[in-house]
């Protein structure tokens, strides 16, 4: 075999090599790309994933506050409902009340003193005494025997001092005593009518201490006026006889 023959043996041999090679390589070259594509959409596929669960977890979170704000409100509603509603009764009762008032003023002249007591304080004083409570409590132990009765309570003072001041103190002393009446004896507040007279009515001259002294009081009178309708009641019965 001469010398350009064994050449083309060898070149021949060599060729199926080379051209493996390159195919294997472009494969590779071709692949990769769509490799890289599979794992970004892997990537992005979990990502999507992940992203929606998060919605729905912040979704639920949502719906879960709303319902508990809703549920804050209604039951924000029914204290509402049931506080206007004692509103309403309250209101009902106090005009009962003044109603009752009312009348009671247009009736006054009717009511009679059935029992009185007056109590006195201390200088620029406006709290009871025990002295003073013990003589509250022997005009209140006639409230339960008493029928259709009001409370008259009429503070004063001595002429020391500014009248204006004055007034003001005779209505803290009235105050005290009927504070006394309603807590012990659960007087009702319509049942009592308070006036505060200052100095204007004095039982004694405030030229000396002792008229000084039982000036500072509240008188107290226990009235009704079921003593005329008995009265009247008596009067417009037809008398019978044998």
């Amino acid at each position: 075999m001469n010398r350009i023959s064994m050449v083309a043996v060898l070149i021949a041999g060599v060729m199926p090599f080379t051209v493996g090679c390159a195919t294997k390589k472009y494969t590779r070259e071709q692949a990769a790309p769509i490799i890289n594509k599979t794992n970004e959409l892997d990537d992005l596929t979990a990502k999507n994933s992940r992203d929606i669960k998060d919605t729905d977890r912040r979704a639920q979170s949502g719906i879960a506050d709303a319902q508990a704000k809703a549920t804050t409100a209604d039951q924000h509603a029914v204290q509402a409902g049931q506080q206007a509603d004692a509103a309403n009764k309250n209101a009902t009762q106090v005009n009962g009340q003044v109603a009752s008032l009312a009348g009671t003023v247009e009736n006054l002249d009717n009511y009679k003193p059935v029992a009185e007591s007056s109590v006195h304080f201390g200088f620029d004083k406006a709290d009871l005494t025990k002295k003073a409570k013990d003589a509250l409590d022997q005009l209140g132990g006639q409230f339960s025997s008493t029928k259709h009765f009001i409370i008259e309570v009429e503070g004063s003072t001595d002429s020391t001092g500014d009248a204006d001041y004055n007034y003001q103190l005779s209505k803290r002393r009235a105050d005290a005593v009927i504070q006394y009446l309603a807590d012990k004896y659960q007087i009702p507040a319509h049942k009592i009518y308070l006036i505060g007279l200052g100095k204007d009515k004095p039982v004694e001259k405030n030229a000396t201490s002792e008229g000084r002294a039982k000036n500072r009081r509240v008188d107290v009178r226990l009235m009704t006026n079921t003593g005329d309708q008995q009265q009247n009641a008596s009067a417009n019965t037809p008398q019978g006889g044998k």
